[in-house]
């Protein structure tokens, strides 16, 4: 399969074997294209045409006898990560001319020269699931927050993400949101979310947040260069104004950081809502971009220990379930929301407020 011929193709995430691995590889191509990463593209599509190849050394190999579901895994963006790292490391010049949109012959020999003189350096990117902690994403958070209070739940939230990564969504409570000219948060704030809006504001109303929390299986330390410099890598280059908001949740996190636990996520919800529910205190379980690399039968925890909690909401301390997932098939990430008691009828399941662009570019609101 070439890079020409790489188009998205809905297979199964939990897929192994080579034929799976391409597919992976392919899919990430098409989804770069689509979403405007063109460089990031050109980099996976590159990998690609190395699979049907020796070359890439140890690293490569690895890659293409991949033990676990490539596609679950995230295998594509573990490896651009690395190479991303490079380039901002400045260690590879032959590379860097890629990610500098520079005219390059065969940039399928220029990765898998890189990837053979750096393979020590490389190897390690392959150990674990990228992150992509996003700032960018919290206008979510935000959007449906106010929706729910509009549906009349407490507007004191206490929020309680999974999969929180370096927990830049944590502090939000020090971010500036304009949603299509409806405002949230301080005014002075150095991290400004003002996503192209496009339908309806959400509802006119407040909300604050009492308290944040989170668990990560490997969180980041964003005080630590190193751990926010693989943050960085994990960013697709095309986007700048990421590297931005990066650098604006670095400074938040040195002033006052985040509360990661280090746990799995059903360990961590059970705990949650083990705990009293506060009286006027709306409780709220979230992720962004996380779900699909929870394992299944965490999943179904999760999803068991928030609906018996649901079961017990009270109006005075409701239950909301909160989630900005990708849509493998629009290339778009749907915001839908549940919450419990069910105020006005259909609560309980899952309303979709509106997509968005996976970064936040963009968002268009659907609810009513």
């Amino acid at each position: 399969m070439s890079g020409d011929e790489a188009k998205y193709e809905k297979v199964d995430p939990q897929a192994k074997g080579f034929e799976a691995v391409k597919r992976a590889f392919a899919n990430q191509v098409a989804y770069c294209r689509d979403n405007g990463a063109p460089v990031t593209a050109e980099i996976c599509e590159a990998l690609l045409g190395l699979l049907d190849t020796e070359r890439g050394g140890a690293v490569m190999r690895r890659v293409r006898k991949w033990a676990g579901a490539p596609l679950a895994d995230a295998l594509p963006l573990r490896i651009a990560g690395g190479l991303h790292a490079l380039h901002l490391g400045d260690q590879d010049a032959a590379l860097s001319a890629i990610y500098l949109r520079q005219r390059v012959s065969n940039p399928r020999d220029v990765v898998a020269d890189a990837i053979e003189r750096h393979e020590a350096f490389l190897m390690p990117w392959l150990d674990g699931p990228p992150q992509t902690n996003e700032a960018g994403r919290s206008w979510a958070y935000a959007a449906a927050m106010l929706w729910l209070a509009d549906k009349g739940l407490p507007a004191q939230f206490a929020l309680n993400e999974i999969g929180s990564s370096a927990g830049i969504n944590l502090m939000m409570r020090r971010y500036f949101f304009d949603l299509g000219g409806m405002t949230a948060g301080p005014g002075g704030a150095q991290m400004r979310l003002v996503p192209e809006w496009r339908g309806p504001p959400p509802p006119d109303t407040a909300y604050d947040i009492v308290g944040a929390r989170g668990c990560d299986i490997a969180p980041v330390d964003l005080t630590d260069p190193a751990q926010a410099l693989r943050l960085k890598a994990y960013i697709w280059p095309e986007f700048t104004e990421r590297f931005a908001r990066m650098d604006a949740a670095i400074a938040a996190a040195n002033t006052m950081p985040p509360e990661i636990a280090r746990e799995s996520a059903d360990v961590f919800v059970e705990k949650v809502l083990a705990e009293p529910a506060e009286p006027g205190v709306t409780r709220v379980i979230m992720h962004s971009i996380v779900w699909q690399y929870v394992p299944e039968y965490q999943r179904e925890k999760v999803t068991e220990a928030i609906e018996a909690a649901g079961a017990k909401a009270t109006q005075d301390a409701p239950l909301a379930w909160i989630s900005l997932e990708a849509d493998r098939d629009t290339h778009r990430h749907e915001l839908s929301v549940r919450y419990w008691p069910d105020n006005e009828g259909g609560g309980e399941e899952w309303q979709r407020l509106g997509v968005a662009h996976p970064h936040g570019a963009w968002v268009e609101w659907e609810a009513v």
